[in-house]
């Protein structure tokens, strides 16, 4: 493989890690966009049981937000594929920033008007701006070195997606959360002036985090526009096959992973997304405590990617990959059938071993792709549409069963069963001919 630089000059992809210091400080910049997107996708955890406190909606409403976020995947994802081949992963990585902070900064005549379908617009532009950004970083993170330790590479910067994950709850704990909550009889007895100011100071709560947020995001795209990125080109064989599109999908592995990603994406927004309310109900915790849980919860993520990057070392990536489905599983069961703290452990265990599983996938789908990499990475990154369906079916699952929390995470359950298939089997690469 070869890198080509802004001024034209080519040279080869070093294999050997004293060489590769010269890319350190691309790595870093992307890395920090692994940190930006967690923040926005660990915010929603925060926010499903706000806004469904605050917008007065059931379950089902409340999922919406996951919703809105994850199906812009679907929809972005082969534009953001054909924004990469046209203007290249830096231009798409400023795009994308932008557009994420356009989203942000929607927040606030959200907040202002109270209207939950504008909450929902200004994460859907979020949404957008999120796929821009990792239909370009995660490949770009991948081949920014020797293809053999892509993996590792992924893992390391999906590290601070964990870190994120357990800063997220804690600011919005912090900020967003009030800790007040009222019973529906109180709601009713409350005169309708103290009932919309209390409403509406719980909508307004948002609007700082995400001010600051979308200017964060403002700061870092005039970072990215200054300084020099390499622009990643990859030399093949004039014999190799280019499938289009759809076609590329012939490669077997690709294809179980792209299933794989979106029920992995799926299980963790179902985890994360009802992990407060099951704290609440499972655990008898108040409002900001459960809050505060989820940052643990992160902080187990966040530190399963680190010591998952470690094992990958010694261990085969597809491998590591099944055992973390068998032991998220077996954790499944003991949030399903336990009771109290021990529920919150189970969570808490889930969040570490589903640590590694997105970037393992990602990469195990994209190996052997070649120039088909970008494609075979749009459909990766559609597959996290399972994150907008797949806690709907759990919301839907719960409202049907009276609001009984813990019975819908028989449905991440199930997720799990599907990702080991792909670590057991799926991920072989096959020839596209075969």
């Amino acid at each position: 493989m070869q890198i080509t630089n802004q001024a034209g000059d080519q040279h080869e992809v070093p294999t050997e890690g004293g060489k590769g210091n010269q890319y350190l400080l691309p790595f870093i910049l992307v890395t920090c966009l692994f940190f930006l997107w967690g923040m926005a996708h660990n915010l929603d955890s925060v926010l499903i049981p706000h806004l469904k406190k605050a917008c007065e909606l059931n379950n089902r409403q409340s999922t919406l937000i996951d919703t809105s976020v994850f199906f812009a995947y679907f929809i972005m994802a082969i534009p953001a594929g054909m924004l990469i081949k046209r203007f290249g992963y830096k231009n798409s990585i400023i795009t994308g920033l932008l557009v994420f902070a356009i989203g942000a900064f929607l927040f606030v005549p959200a907040a202002n008007t109270r209207t939950y379908e504008l909450f929902l617009f200004a994460l859907f532009v979020i949404g957008c701006g999120l796929t821009i950004l990792e239909t370009s970083a995660n490949p770009y993170a991948a081949i920014l070195g020797p293809a053999e330790s892509s993996s590792k590479r992924l893992n390391l910067a999906a590290s601070f997606n964990g870190l994120a994950a357990m800063v997220a709850p804690i600011v919005g704990s912090l900020f967003i959360l009030s800790g007040t909550n009222h019973t529906k009889e109180q709601m009713a007895a409350m005169p309708e002036a103290e009932k919309a100011a209390y409403l509406l100071g719980e909508a307004a709560s948002v609007k700082m985090p995400y001010i600051v947020l979308g200017s964060i995001l403002v700061l870092v795209a005039i970072v990215f526009y200054f300084v020099q990125l390499p622009s990643m080109k990859a030399t093949h064989a004039e014999a190799e096959i280019k499938p289009g599109f759809f076609s590329v999908l012939k490669f077997r592995h690709l294809s179980w992973g792209v299933a794989a990603q979106f029920f992995y994406v799926g299980a963790q927004v179902c985890i994360t997304s009802f992990f407060i309310r099951i704290a609440q109900q499972g655990a008898g915790l108040d409002e900001k405590t459960a809050g505060y849980y989820l940052g643990i919860y992160g902080f187990l993520f966040m530190a399963g990617r680190f010591i998952g990057t470690f094992f990958l070392r010694f261990v085969k990536d597809y491998v590591l990959l099944s055992i973390y489905c068998v032991m998220s599983v077996l954790l499944c069961l003991v949030a399903i059938y336990g009771s109290g703290i021990v529920v919150i452990y189970a969570l808490g265990g889930i969040g570490f071993f589903m640590s590694i599983m997105f970037p393992t996938i990602f990469s195990l789908g994209i190996k052997g792709l070649k120039s088909n990499t970008e494609t075979g990475s749009s459909w990766l990154v559609m597959s996290i549409v399972g994150g907008a369906i797949i806690p709907y079916g759990m919301g839907t699952l719960i409202d049907m069963n009276h609001d009984d929390i813990q019975s819908g995470y028989i449905i991440p359950l199930i997720c799990f069963l599907i990702i080991l298939s792909f670590g057991t089997y799926g991920h072989k690469v096959k020839a596209v001919s075969e």
